[in-house]
């Protein structure tokens, strides 16, 4: 497993082959992580917290930024080895419970393949089940997170899915987007994340997200993070144009 990667003093970056998970210090000697990889990756999870210092009860929240099992694929398994609560969307939360069957994402021919050549690759390695896990909180536009020593925003941001979400921390300039913005392998260019259950939706979303004024470093968990002139970056994507 690759090392953890700091991006700002209390954020760091656990990269995975597929969705990078993001470890964030909270001031009460706690932990949070933003999304947690495909199902099978909390033993690596747990071991980059125990690199921090930190024991599994530690992780007091998992903050699911939507329900692809790249993203929540090993909060089940987090959340018995700690007792972290879940956070997630309201609207994502039936298929995170596995209550309802997941929307289809309308694949533009190139998102067909790009999704079909991941979904071999993982097969091939014995990817695990994917296993529903409990919310205990849904959130909503508008709510705050509790316990992150700052101001921490949730924004709804569907498209990617019903009830996506993105985390804006205004005072350290950091976004969590989910899988609205992706970047490519030098984090010089943003992109719209692939996969969408509604493109214009989530075509609107990334615009919401590009248009925040008070943000410098966007964690993206596909590619790499934009730390340097985030703001124009954002601003000369074209989402509209991406993956056609």
């Amino acid at each position: 497993m690759d090392a953890l990667i700091e991006v700002t003093p209390t954020v760091r970056q656990l990269p995975f082959p597929v969705g990078h998970v993001y470890v964030v210090a909270l001031p009460d000697d706690g932990y949070a992580v933003v999304d947690t990889g495909i199902p099978g990756s909390a033993p690596a999870i747990l071991d980059a917290l125990a690199r921090l210092g930190a024991r599994p009860g530690q992780l007091r929240q998992i903050v699911l930024t939507h329900y692809h099992l790249d993203h929540m694929g090993s909060a089940a398994d987090l959340a018995a080895a700690t007792g972290a609560r879940v956070l997630a969307g309201a609207l994502d939360v039936p298929y995170i419970r596995g209550t309802a069957p997941e929307p289809a994402p309308a694949f533009t021919p190139a998102e067909r393949s790009l999704h079909e050549g991941i979904m071999a690759d993982l097969g091939a390695a014995g990817l695990p089940p994917l296993r529903p896990t409990e919310v205990d909180v849904a959130l909503h536009d508008g709510d705050t997170l509790d316990g992150w020593g700052e101001p921490v925003r949730v924004l709804h941001v569907p498209g990617h899915t019903p009830g996506g979400i993105a985390l804006h921390l205004p005072a350290s300039r950091l976004l969590f987007p989910g899988d609205i913005i992706g970047t490519d392998p030098d984090g010089r260019r943003a992109v719209l994340g692939p996969g969408n259950v509604a493109r214009e939706e989530a075509i609107a979303s990334f615009r919401r997200l590009a248009a925040l004024d008070d943000v410098d470093t966007v964690c993206v968990p596909h590619g790499v993070p934009l730390r340097t002139d985030a703001r124009a970056v954002l601003a000369a994507a074209t989402p509209e144009k991406d993956w056609l």
